[in-house]
């Protein structure tokens, strides 16, 4: 459960302006003046806040509510600037377009691919097969994943594709991410970034359905998120 004790405004109000930030390509200034005509005065360095604060933990909430997602992935990455240097955001999706998980890191190497895949399998179960491009660090994450596998004495392994033409589904869905962040242009800070992309993951989830909750707006279902 997301907690709001303590904050000045009202939960509806950070809920509100979480996702707007969240689902549509805007700045905090835009946010800030888009509020003040809906009478809500607030400003940019608190928008700021709010997304810090609550978009992980709402991200967080949605691992756990999603509908059940299929084992055939396709796994890439994309940039993503942070305090003017280039960083990794690690995605992966099911054949069908389901966002599985996400995470933002510092480097592209084995070791972040390897950390991506063993979040991805902790929120989603193991895969029958996965999808990336010729990378040689993500082959050797999956590989760590296989080993683990062979280490329990399991009778099957992950099926491991290097095809780039059946990775171009997630490279369309990387398209919403960018199309959201351009405002930005660049992020402040590690930790304010990867709180962002969560949110923003988040609402592309809600986008695609991904919640079995047809009846409610897009909105009223990110705020269902909050438990």
């Amino acid at each position: 459960m997301v907690s709001f004790k303590g904050a000045q405004y009202p939960k509806s109000v950070i809920l509100y302006a979480v996702y707007f930030y969240a689902r549509f390509p805007v700045s905090y200034r835009d946010l800030e003046e888009i509020m003040a005509e809906r009478g809500v005065e607030v400003d940019h360095a608190t928008l700021d806040r709010w997304v810090g604060k609550y978009a992980g933990a709402l991200a967080e909430m949605a691992h756990l509510r999603k509908a059940p997602t299929g084992r055939s992935w396709r796994m890439d990455e994309t940039y993503i600037k942070v305090k003017g240097r280039w960083m990794y955001l690690y995605r992966a999706i099911d054949k069908f377009g389901n966002t599985l998980d996400f995470m933002l890191s510092e480097r592209r190497d084995e070791a972040a691919a390897t950390a991506f895949f063993a979040k991805t399998i902790a929120n989603n179960g193991w895969p029958e097969k996965v999808v990336i491009d010729k990378s040689g660090s993500n082959a050797a994450g999956l590989f760590n994943m296989n080993y683990l596998l062979v280490l329990q004495s399991w009778c099957w392994l992950i099926e491991v594709l290097q095809v780039k033409y059946l990775n171009n589904i997630i490279e369309q869905d990387h398209r919403f991410i960018k199309k959201i962040t351009r405002p930005i242009q660049t992020f402040k800070s590690f930790n304010s970034s990867a709180a962002t992309l969560a949110g923003i993951e988040t609402a592309h989830m809600i986008r695609k359905g991904q919640f079995d909750r047809l009846g409610l707006s897009g909105f009223e279902q990110f705020a269902e998120l909050v438990g």
